[in-house]
């Protein structure tokens, strides 16, 4: 076994090296069973709905006594797009973000949830501190429920290259704090005290952190990893926060893109319009080409990791715009008006807009991407 496998497993909690296997940063069904009923785990109709305009959860997490988890190895330092498995390994690493910002409250996707315990597909979910705070009930299911993983997407989906590096450790840390917080409140019912396995696999922080847009640069990749994550990208997108891509073009994306190792990004806050409908046709054609389900944890251990120095969609560069973006919403001169964490880091060379992706992968808009 490789030095960067063993140094894996030991990050993650020794996550068995076989897709089949329970994952060690998931919950286990003891728990799930004896505390959610079907119906209460359920979708709601109308429950993906994005409540624009409520601020009810607005105010930033407190870091008081929080303690990162340890450094990662200098070897899994820098930014994951997929993983290169063994041949006649035919897995991959389905995931979702659950992106939520100030000013709102955004959807929980039960549809989704409902269609993968029903297919007992496993899956990633990279889950924003606010999220989380909003989402208190839900998140807690997803922490026991044994084929899902949850991961750190930012404490608002920031742009982590646009801030100083208080706020991004503010960022960084905030959803490892609400999850701990969560956690802590799950193990505190009397559901999981009677189970026999109690709160046996889940983990005291999520494990694998995925960057707001896509973007990244030294400073931020070095916080994430600092702070105990693996900084995970993907190397198939399907597009699904634009209200233009269809359930078929979405499908079509996971299915003729995926690899053996790949990972693939989607949304499951409201915003994958078609999400939901995608995955009912994409689920039986990849388990027809003889893929298997691994939450993005599983999939690391199984293989060589694909490193990057950079953060990107398909290409090196490509993601800039949201830089240009953000420069637009915060002037160079916010920091004079109360905004003092946020400056101009534009990278050298970055460029205001970029070619456009194939219509199958269309690049979310700003407002709502990865």
């Amino acid at each position: 076994m490789s030095m960067i496998r063993i140094q894996l497993r030991l990050l993650l909690g020794g996550i068995a090296m076989a897709a089949s296997t329970v994952s060690a940063v998931a919950g286990n069904s003891a728990a799930l069973q004896a505390c959610y009923s079907p119906a209460v785990l359920a979708g709601v109709q109308g429950e993906e709905t994005v409540a624009r305009g409520n601020r009810t959860f607005d105010a930033p997490i407190k870091l008081g006594g929080f303690t990162p988890a340890a450094p990662v190895p200098d070897e899994l330092r820098g930014s994951i797009r997929r993983v290169n498995v063994p041949k006649g390994e035919k897995v991959i690493a389905l995931t979702f973000d659950l992106c939520e910002q100030r000013g709102e409250v955004a959807g929980y996707d039960g549809r989704i949830f409902d269609y993968l315990r029903q297919q007992g597909a496993k899956a990633t979910f990279f889950a924003g501190g606010k999220w989380i705070v909003s989402h208190r009930a839900r998140i807690e299911q997803l922490m026991t429920d044994p084929l899902f993983e949850v991961g750190n997407h930012t404490e608002t989906h920031a742009n982590l290259r646009l801030l100083t590096p208080e706020a991004i450790r503010q960022q960084v840390l905030a959803p490892q704090k609400a999850f701990e917080d969560a956690r802590a409140d799950l193990a505190s019912k009397q559901c999981i005290a009677s189970s026999t396995e109690g709160m046996s696999g889940i983990p005291d922080q999520p494990k694998v952190f995925r960057f707001p847009y896509g973007t990244c640069n030294e400073a931020s990749l070095k916080a994430v990893n600092d702070a105990g994550m693996l900084a995970i990208q993907w190397d198939v997108a399907t597009g699904d926060p634009d209200p233009h891509e269809s359930a078929e073009r979405i499908a079509a994306a996971m299915v003729n893109e995926a690899k053996p190792g790949s990972i693939i990004v989607n949304h499951a806050n409201g915003r994958g319009w078609h999400t939901a409908e995608a995955l009912l046709i994409a689920i039986p054609k990849l388990k027809a080409k003889g893929y298997k389900f691994v939450t993005v944890s599983e999939l690391m251990t199984m293989g060589k990791p694909v490193i990057t120095a950079e953060c990107y969609d398909r290409k090196p560069g490509d993601v800039n715009r949201y830089d240009f973006l953000g420069a637009l919403k915060h002037p160079l001169n916010a920091a004079s008006k109360g905004t003092a964490n946020v400056v101009s880091t534009a990278e050298p060379g970055a460029k205001p807009a970029v070619k456009k992706k194939p219509k199958a992968a269309a690049t979310p808009t700003a407002a709502s991407g990865n």
